[in-house]
């Protein structure tokens, strides 16, 4: 595998990758592209002049050029069957878009408290470093949300890791941490799940609770990615549900998306909207994630309640939502179902 490593100033980047090392990593460091470019300038090495040569590579070449560099190296190890190797000092999103070319790269995130990071580094004494508080604070705070898309951006690139390891105890206790996070990656269909596919497994855990004989659905309404209300497919709250009387349905053998004020249930969507509604949340342009696809009389509740995106991977047995949606501007993505089983750290 590849790893990648991120994080702020005196987190423990470089003890993370020397550890990889002693794993069996071949180790790069996207700080080592710009040591060597200000060697050939003739200047001196320090932690000004990496983060000003960086930022000027970026903005010359492009705010992806370290990982470009780095790729080739990489792209020739794989060749000559080194499979495990870790980049060290990713320090702009680009970097990682770019690293994501490569098969089975995974980017980890090594973070501390502020004060203990800042403890570290007066105890190292590395040349270069800062050894008073207010400067190191600044310094912080500068690198991590450096503005400007060819300059560092810490913050922005921590936020696309695959794991987050946090550095606060012992070496002993970030060994074993590194180790975890080595077992996840190992893992198959290991890779963080994208927001949709995450709202989407939310969903179906959702459709768990459903009373319904037939179809369990699950639905879920996000704004700006957090939940705003959830709803599966069931009888009113506090009557009996199809799970104690039966389905009506099935015994007078109505087919599936017909007649549905037979129907015992409320269905999915219309819960979204009720639970929202009842705790007196907006789901005007939020997106739904859900199980399947919408009953026309579903469709029409949406389009009402104003939301602007619909996502799922699975379809009911009526397609008239499709001509509503693209009326009302209502985006529809199908996805594949995501896997049923959940991978995470214990």
């Amino acid at each position: 595998m590849i790893i990648g490593i991120t994080g702020p100033l005196g987190s423990g980047k470089g003890v993370c990758a020397e550890y990889l090392m002693k794993r069996g990593f071949k180790c790069y460091s996207l700080s080592d592209v710009i040591r060597d470019e200000i060697r050939s300038r003739g200047e001196a090495v320090t932690r000004d002049s990496t983060i000003k040569v960086g930022n000027e590579l970026r903005e010359k070449y492009g705010a992806g050029v370290l990982a470009e560099r780095i790729l080739k190296k990489t792209n020739e190890d794989l060749k000559f069957g080194i499979r495990n190797i870790v980049v060290d000092s990713i320090r702009n999103p680009l970097e990682v878009e770019n690293l994501r070319k490569l098969e089975n790269f995974f980017l980890v995130a090594v973070d501390a408290p502020q004060k203990i990071r800042f403890r570290r580094i007066v105890q190292r004494q590395r040349e270069g470093d800062i050894f008073r508080w207010k400067d190191f604070v600044e310094r912080d705070m500068f690198e991590m949300k450096n503005p400007g898309q060819s300059n560092q951006q810490i913050a922005a690139t921590m936020r696309m890791a695959d794991a987050v390891v946090i550095n606060d105890s012992t070496l002993r206790n970030f060994y074993a941490k590194i180790e975890k996070v080595l077992k996840k990656f190992s893992m198959p269909n290991a890779k963080r799940p994208d927001v949709d596919d995450y709202f989407l497994k939310i969903a179906s855990v959702v459709a768990e609770r459903s009373t319904c004989l037939r179809h369990h659905v699950g639905a879920v309404a996000v704004k700006n990615k957090q939940i705003i209300s959830t709803g599966y497919n069931g009888a009113p709250s506090g009557l009996k549900d199809c799970l104690e009387l039966g389905c009506l349905r099935n015994r007078l053998g109505i087919k599936s998306g017909t007649e549905q004020q037979i129907c015992r249930a409320v269905h999915a969507e219309q819960n979204v909207i009720i639970q929202a509604a009842i705790h007196g949340k907006d789901i005007s342009n939020a997106t739904i994630y859900c199980t399947h696809t919408p009953c026309i009389i579903c469709a029409k509740m949406l389009v009402n309640a104003k939301i602007k995106k619909f996502v799922t991977y699975n379809t009911y047995a009526e397609e008239a939502f499709r001509k509503l949606f693209e009326e009302a501007g209502v985006e529809v993505v199908m996805r594949k179902k995501p896997e049923d089983k959940i991978y995470f750290l214990e």
